[in-house]
């Protein structure tokens, strides 16, 4: 993988800082409770959020953990256009996947890190 390419995981309830970059909402629903202005989102990628059957599905159930990264990489591999897109800004520099979900180890964010530092590190 580029070594200049820096991809960071954070809350949406967390403070935004200086040092996350651009700050890319990777969750179909907007944080319950934040205020666009408050949150500091560069853009709102929807479209590489797993679809709501999946995320329905998942229910952030640590033991369904692999099955929901494995289906959602599926999803990722069908959507071309949103994850084109989402190199793009990954490659431009510093990125914060923003997420609104208690779980800092089991959600759409960590497993979309993983895919897109996957998908970086063939080409």
């Amino acid at each position: 993988m580029d070594r200049s390419v820096t991809i960071r995981l954070k809350r949406a309830y967390d403070e935004p800082a200086a040092s996350d970059g651009r700050r890319i909402l990777v969750d179909r629903i907007w944080p319950r409770g934040l205020k666009r202005e408050d949150a500091r989102i560069d853009r709102w990628l929807k479209g590489v959020s797993p679809t709501s059957a999946l995320r329905k599905w998942f229910g952030h159930d640590p033991a369904r953990w692999d099955e929901f990264r494995r289906r959602y990489f599926e999803e990722l591999d069908e959507n071309e256009s949103g994850v084109a897109e989402l190199l793009a800004e990954v490659a431009a520099g510093t990125v914060t996947f923003v997420y609104s979900t208690r779980d800092t180890e089991h959600n759409n964010a960590v497993a979309l890190k993983e895919y897109v530092e996957f998908r970086l590190g063939r080409s």
